[in-house]
């Protein structure tokens, strides 16, 4: 029961701790893209700090590293974008093959637990058969497969909806890098063409 006890406190941390760093507002700040290319399009005097960008959340350290390199080309910007997205999704993922692997063996866990528990019972009946034994045998087993699957079933629906949710990110984190690069054509077409003509020969 105790090392049930101990996944099923780590397996509620894990989930707590996801459930409010994979918030959709905090990944892709709604109209990010949009304020960006209109601060480059006008030209205002309060350009777009890349380090303020890059410590607003994700999508923005992700642009902010797009941004640091628009000069070198369209080509080295969307591999920039790429390699930190990479990254990106990384951190997404943290704690979740931990949660994945309680999930797995928080069953396996409480068979164990079963087991140990006919161990007991069939201990009793090989000699003079003790009522309070027996049942605490019983208990035993019946209780720790219980718990088993009480910690298994909820921590691995969390998974596999944390894993579904870093999925739609990594689309939808591509999907607005892929804004800002079409931005930047239409806005800075005399900045970008030239280059972007030569990377894509």
């Amino acid at each position: 029961m105790f090392p049930l006890l101990a996944c099923s406190i780590i397996a509620l941390a894990i989930i707590g701790e996801r459930l409010w760093v994979l918030r959709p507002n905090r990944i892709i700040p709604d109209h990010l893209v949009q304020d960006i290319l209109k601060r480059l399009a006008q030209n205002e005097s309060q350009p777009v700090r890349l380090t303020e960008l890059a410590q607003q959340s994700p999508l923005g350290h992700i642009l902010s590293q797009g941004l640091q390199h628009c000069e070198q080309g369209i080509t080295i910007m969307r591999m920039r974008m790429e390699d930190q997205g990479r990254q990106i999704i990384v951190e997404l993922e943290r704690y979740l093959n931990t949660l994945g692997t309680i999930a797995a063996a928080a069953p396996l866990l409480g068979l164990l637990g079963t087991v140990l528990g006919m161990i007991q019972i069939f201990a009793v009946l090989g000699g003079t058969p003790d009522p309070e034994v027996l049942a605490g045998g019983i208990s035993t087993a019946l209780l720790t497969t219980a718990f088993g699957l009480f910690i298994a079933i909820p921590s691995l629906m969390f998974h596999r909806y944390f894993r579904r949710r870093v999925d739609e990110f990594g689309v939808k984190l591509e999907r607005e890098a892929q804004k800002l690069i079409d931005g930047l054509k239409a806005i800075a077409p005399m900045m970008t063409n030239r280059r972007m003509d030569r990377a894509q020969r």
